[in-house]
């Protein structure tokens, strides 16, 4: 059985959004401060990529591992744990001399947050009644969308008033206070205690270095060159390992049994595709505005606003929508207008385009963006039993940061087969065509989205409802059996 305490909704909400903030805050910080970093470290473009990708990929390998931790050792406890990692990386991230220190920092960075964002969700899960979850997962989103709208305004303002270097350092003292306050205000929970899958995390972990590795270094060094291909073929044996482990041991890190169900299945497939095409994109994108536009920093990051701010403004609405109308056709209008937006982007980018070409397609992106996040976590519960949301907010959420990871080694690829950072028209050379592979993929996400099926089971006070409904209808209709003699037809919950 799981010990649960039920905690205080708003002090809980809090934790979680300080803690959501700072994660998703750092990660775009980072995108904007990119060629600031390339400047001042001489990193190329294999090394910007692992800035980048070295924290999402320990991130989402660790994520299900984080929450298994929780499970078994308290959810407040490994929090906190979190916290402090991921607060004494992002010291060591900002005192890095060297491309590698930093790298290495942000693979820590990463383990941190794996602990850490799962469990706000679980925190919050348990905290808030079930007929205010929606409303909460849709705060959350806002959120996230804040992080979102700030980063690279607040990454511009810090590298371009200070130095890079402040925005690792900023995450430090919020990370200070993040911790006694987690010790006061939360509660404890555990989870049912399983073994952890250390073996599924070590083939997990070294399979997607490998591949990433592949993809990282091909562009640099040749596709057939032994190093890309031993890192394909090492990497991609790995994965398989990894499946064929999964499917036998006891206690799975990635349970493949969830995927049996087409909803839960479409909606992680659409979640990965959404963050390859989407963030591979914003990799190349961030550096555009400097790069190839000349804008400063802050200049750059006050011209994302019209994309980056949406997510604070309709996430909210976005989340009560998906409670009442279901999230599978708000996530496909999401999809289609995020690869709209990167098409009429691709279309106008040059070296000398105004900027008032650029507001309409990043305006569209912001929309598309705001109408994921919070749809899409009710959509991954509502496909799951409830024992399951745990386990199944870390597959989605690792999902999610895997696609971020391909996407920009892919889209990176793309870019250094056609351009560079010699002149700012080779930059918008190799850009355009890889913001249109970006395109592709989240159009392939809409697709996706709408195989998911309809019926699944509501997050709030109505899933209470249904679910005990559908419980007492099954139990009515097998009394029914042996006293008609006859067929009873079961009432069951779409999931």
């Amino acid at each position: 059985m799981s010990a649960q305490t039920q905690g205080h909704p708003v002090r809980t909400f809090v934790i979680a959004a300080v803690a959501m903030f700072i994660t998703s805050l750092d990660n775009l910080v980072v995108t904007t401060a990119l060629p600031a970093i390339r400047d001042d470290l001489n990193a190329g473009l294999d090394e910007l990529e692992w800035t980048v990708n070295a924290f999402t990929l320990t991130f989402a390998v660790f994520l299900m591992t984080g929450s298994a931790l929780g499970d078994r050792f308290g959810r407040r406890r490994l929090f906190m744990i979190g916290t402090a990692i991921f607060t004494l990386a992002s010291a060591g991230a900002a005192m890095s001399d060297t491309a590698n220190e930093l790298i290495l920092a942000r693979a820590v960075q990463g383990i941190g947050g794996a602990i850490v964002v799962p469990l706000t969700l679980t925190l919050l899960s348990a905290a808030v009644p079930p007929a205010k979850r929606g409303a909460a997962l849709g705060a959350w989103g806002a959120v996230a969308g804040l992080a979102i709208a700030l980063g690279p305004v607040v990454g511009g303002a810090i590298v371009e008033g200070a130095s890079w270097q402040w925005i690792f350092w900023v995450n430090v003292p919020l990370g200070l206070v993040l911790l006694p306050l987690s010790k006061i205000w939360l509660a404890e929970s555990r989870g049912a205690s399983a073994k952890l899958d250390l073996v599924g995390t070590a083939l997990l972990s070294l399979g997607l270095f490998g591949v990433v590795l592949g993809l990282v270094r091909g562009g640099a060094i040749g596709w057939t060159s032994g190093e890309v291909l031993a890192g394909f073929v090492a990497g991609g044996a790995l994965i398989l390992a990894f499946l064929a482990w999964e499917n036998r041991v006891e206690h799975p890190m990635l349970p493949l049994s969830l995927f049996s169900g087409r909803a839960f299945s479409m909606t992680n497939l659409a979640s990965v595709l959404m963050y390859f095409g989407m963030f591979g994109a914003i990799f190349l994108v961030a550096q555009f505005l400097q790069t190839a536009q000349g804008y400063s920093p802050l200049e750059a990051g006050l011209r994302t606003l019209p994309w980056t701010a949406m997510p604070m403004l309709v996430a909210p609405v976005a989340g009560v929508l998906s409670d009442r109308l279901g999230g599978r056709t708000i996530l496909a209008i999401g999809f289609v207008l995020q690869s709209i937006g990167l098409g009429w982007f691709a279309l106008v980018a040059t070296p000398t385009v105004g900027y008032g070409s650029l507001v309409a397609p990043f305006a569209i992106l912001g929309v598309g963006m705001s109408l994921f996040y919070a749809p899409v976590v009710n959509m991954v519960f509502s496909s799951v039993r409830r024992d399951q949301e745990g386990i199944a907010s870390g597959v989605n959420n690792a999902g999610r940061e895997l696609g971020g990871v391909l996407g920009v080694a892919v889209l990176a690829a793309v870019f250094a087969a056609q351009g560079g950072y010699e002149t700012p028209q080779h930059f918008v050379d190799g850009m355009i065509p890889a913001v249109w592979v970006g395109a592709a993929v989240v159009l392939a996400a809409a697709v996706a989205s709408m195989l998911i099926p309809s019926g699944l089971r509501p997050v709030g006070a109505a899933a209470e409802a249904a679910e005990a409904a559908a419980a007492a209808a099954t139990t009515d209709a097998k009394r029914a059996v042996p006293e008609t003699g006859g067929k009873a037809s079961q009432v069951t919950v779409a999931s």
